[in-house]
């Protein structure tokens, strides 16, 4: 087949999340509830072999970066095997992960040497209370120590999610912004998405990061623009003067990088989905071992993509063109 993936709106996708898994060790306040949370079985579950069938096809076709996802990719086992799999597939250049980092320093270093190149690690509080919260249980402590051992095994950048949820943990703006003064980190501020639930609880909590500017102001900081952090997603990049890390801005509800997309989803129960939004998924598993079918499937995938999520709709009901997906976040794959 060749050429590249481009979408009916001039995009080229270059880049696949991957969910490995929808389960987690933790229950994240905006991402999956308490309980109730029903869980794909093991033989659900796409199998490494498949993975790689799916990145093989599509290698072929210009995707050259990976970021492998859950739930929690690290509950999966055996998943540096995957890492070493896919880094190892012709015209694959990067190979990332985000985690809850809970589990990441022991496997830190196996990894790095299967392939991995950097992470993601959500951290939305530096307060273990607070943490653990909004974590539902939740050790703060293991997750730095994740973040230490990343950079002795070379697994940089660091980046560090935070989601912004007002009366919860926007209080630390100004304590996140600090540690880029004195670590090489870039703490990347995201929207409060309403993936999988469209409710008051997320319209009350969402804040827009336009904030992050006025506690810049208030604290007397000074920021540049900064070219980019290495990575393929839709972040803006700044620095406070004089320090060392960075920060990043993502805000997919205020002011939407549709414009900009260049990634598309597989789910860990094999489906792909071209925008996080919407209800639109197709199987892949029948296509699997057919690599032409495989590149035709994606491409059947690009032209349902809209060129908008709509997003910003939901904070007042506003109707939308499509139909915002059911599933949660940890169910498609963050």
């Amino acid at each position: 087949m060749g050429g590249q993936l481009v979408d009916r709106f001039g995009r080229v996708h270059d880049y696949l999340r991957i969910s490995v898994t929808d389960r987690c060790n933790l229950r994240c306040v905006y991402c999956m509830p308490e309980n109730g949370m029903e869980f794909e079985p093991d033989d659900r579950l796409l199998t490494f072999e498949e993975i790689a069938a799916v990145v093989r096809a599509l290698a072929a076709v210009g995707v050259r970066k990976l970021r492998i996802t859950g739930g929690e990719p690290l509950v999966r086992k055996n998943l540096e095997r995957l890492v070493s799999m896919v880094s190892a597939v012709p015209g694959i250049e990067d190979v990332a992960l985000t985690t809850n980092g809970i589990f990441l320093a022991p496997r830190a270093q196996a990894l790095a040497e299967a392939g991995l190149k950097r992470v993601n690690i959500s951290l939305d509080s530096l307060k273990p209370d607070r943490f653990a919260a909004i974590t539902r249980g939740g050790d703060i402590r293991k997750v730095l120590a994740s973040v230490e051992e990343c950079f002795r095994v070379g697994l940089k950048p660091v980046k560090l999610n935070v989601v912004l949820m007002r009366g919860v943990n926007d209080e630390e703006i100004e304590s996140f912004l600090r540690l880029t003064l004195e670590r090489d980190v870039a703490v990347r501020f995201i929207e409060y998405m309403p993936i999988g639930h469209e409710d008051d609880g997320w319209r009350t909590k969402y804040m827009p990061l336009a904030e992050i500017w006025a506690r810049c102001e208030r604290m007397g900081w000074k920021t540049e623009r900064v070219g980019s952090v290495y990575g393929n997603g839709p972040g803006e990049y700044f620095r406070i003067r004089g320090a060392v890390g960075t920060f990043g801005l993502i805000h997919p509800v205020s002011d939407h990088f549709c414009g900009a997309c260049n990634r598309l989803r597989l789910t860990a129960d094999g489906y792909v989905k071209p925008c996080l939004y919407w209800t639109d998924e197709f199987n892949v598993r029948d296509c699997i071992g057919d690599e032409r079918a495989l590149q035709n499937l994606f491409m059947r995938a690009l032209a349902a993509k809209p060129q908008n999520h709509e997003m910003a709709l939901a904070l007042h009901n506003g109707r939308r063109s499509h139909t915002p997906t059911a599933r949660r976040m940890s169910q498609i794959g963050g």
